[in-house]
């Protein structure tokens, strides 16, 4: 009657996310994510565990770190079934056939400049195109909200509303032989953004895995940070520069959009032209569209009377040469490009055309993990190193936090309150720092609500039954 969690990824981290429930022999994957950043050498090791004997791999978004090693998992012979939402089923297509891509175009450049220098050769890419396809065929189970589903051995699966992308879900699994319940996080939303709901909370459970990224600190409110977002384009216009917003293509795009829309409908947006430079992030918005059971009221009563991603000044870029032709503009532009924390993408190209720019403003929204060029700069980087050349950071730097789409301490806070006791806590998804600071946060708040809390390691096995 044993019950195990394999901490696989996302451990004292926040890429990589990849646990392993054994229960009772039978083992499901939840999530398998893509390490990014410092951590992403890790991509090349093998597998922890043998993908053959896994039944069930358990989706809870399609956020990269969470999806980004799925066809490398069939590769390696998985042959269960995926279960995820609708939206994360469309989503995680477009975002592995996207980092197929992308692998591909950085396996090219590395191996001229490896070949050209007299170095060794980079490793291969970890899947292409047709992998991304083949692993396609394996979402064999689409599941709604609070609808719970038995699978073999008396497992019992229910997934409910994260708030934190289009379709993201927290995970519970019951073991109906032992009556144990097991509950993962997933990521978690900040709560009253635009477009999805806000998350809702878990029932009574014995274990928790918790995500921690933002576990140290709060945000500002959403409406505090759409007023710092057009103070920064106001600004910057009026020096006569441009705004670069470097973002992903997924759910921040979307936020974007949505905002500068309503800064449009309410006259408070000077004439100007706003770029959304990614085809990843168009083919997202599109997915959007699509799935409007998935809004909250006012985004879905939006939807009913025109589309909330469009305006007047919007001008999507799909063709290179399109994208080209925006470093023409001077002034007067607001352009939104991937990739969200300067690894890659589009915005690369816009940095070399703006960055040294004292009257060009460049506005993060979003996390910037450590080792990318996007906490570089945020950690007031004075120069940088782009395509061969060295650019010293002249633009105004915004960090405008209550744009994420995680949960702040006051949310996870909340989340956790609803529960009584739980035998064992597990922090995941989140830097350690931050974790130790949760953790004694929860002691001092909850005093014995939870018996346990600990923070895994990377690779490390707990029985919990």
């Amino acid at each position: 009657m044993s019950i195990s969690i394999g901490f696989f990824g996302g451990t004292q981290g926040v890429t990589g996310s990849c646990f392993l429930l054994d229960i009772r022999g039978k083992q499901i994957l939840v999530d398998c994510g893509l390490f990014q950043g410092l951590e992403s050498e890790k991509n090349y090791l093998k597998f922890p565990f043998d993908p053959k004997k896994i039944s069930y791999l358990i989706l809870t978004h399609a956020h990269i770190d969470h999806c980004g090693r799925l066809p490398l998992i069939i590769k390696e012979g998985f042959q269960g079934k995926i279960i995820c939402t609708k939206p994360t089923s469309q989503i995680a297509r477009i975002m592995l056939l996207d980092a197929a891509k992308v692998m591909r175009e950085h396996y090219k450049t590395l191996y001229k400049k490896s070949v050209r220098k007299g170095l060794d050769l980079p490793p291969p890419p970890l899947y292409d195109e047709y992998d991304v396809i083949e692993s396609f065929n394996y979402f064999k189970i689409i599941v709604s909200y609070n609808t719970p589903l038995l699978l073999e051995d008396n497992i019992k699966i229910t997934f409910k509303e994260a708030g934190h992308i289009l379709g993201s879900a927290f995970v519970e699994i019951e073991d109906l032989k032992t009556y144990k319940k097991i509950t993962f996080s997933g990521d978690l939303g900040n709560k009253n953004k635009p477009i999805v709901r806000n998350f809702t909370y878990p029932s009574q459970t014995d274990f928790l895995c918790i995500e921690t990224t933002y576990a140290d600190r709060n945000h500002k409110s959403f409406e505090e940070s759409k007023q710092e977002f057009l103070q920064a384009i106001l600004e910057t216009f009026e020096k006569g520069g441009n705004v670069l917003i470097p973002t992903f293509a997924l759910e921040r795009a979307q936020e974007i959009l949505y905002v500068l829309r309503e800064f449009y409908e309410k006259g408070k947006l000077p004439r100007c032209q706003v770029f959304l430079d990614s085809p990843l992030a168009i083919k997202a918005t599109r997915i959007f569209r699509d799935n409007p059971e998935f809004f909250d009221e006012e985004a879905l009563k939006i939807l009913t009377q025109k589309d909330p991603f469009d305006f007047p000044y919007l001008i999507l870029t799909e063709e290179v040469e399109e994208s080209k032709a925006i470093n023409n503009i001077k002034s007067g532009g607001i352009i939104i490009a991937g990739n969200g924390t300067l690894t890659g993408g589009r915005i690369l190209h816009h940095l070399k055309y703006n960055l040294w720019r004292e009257e060009c403003s460049l506005v993060f929204v979003g996390f910037q993990p450590k080792g990318t060029l996007g906490r570089l700069i945020v950690d007031k980087a004075e120069r940088i190193h782009l395509f061969g050349e060295e650019i010293p950071v002249k633009a105004s730097i915004y960090t405008i936090n209550g744009f994420s789409s995680h949960a702040g301490q006051n949310e996870l806070i909340d989340w956790v309150s609803k529960l009584e006791k739980v035998e064992k806590l597990f922090l995941v998804h989140g830097e350690p720092e931050k974790m130790e600071i949760f953790k004694n946060l929860l002691i001092e708040k909850f005093k014995n609500k939870f018996e346990d809390i600990y923070i895994p390691s990377l690779g490390e096995i707990v029985e919990i039954l």
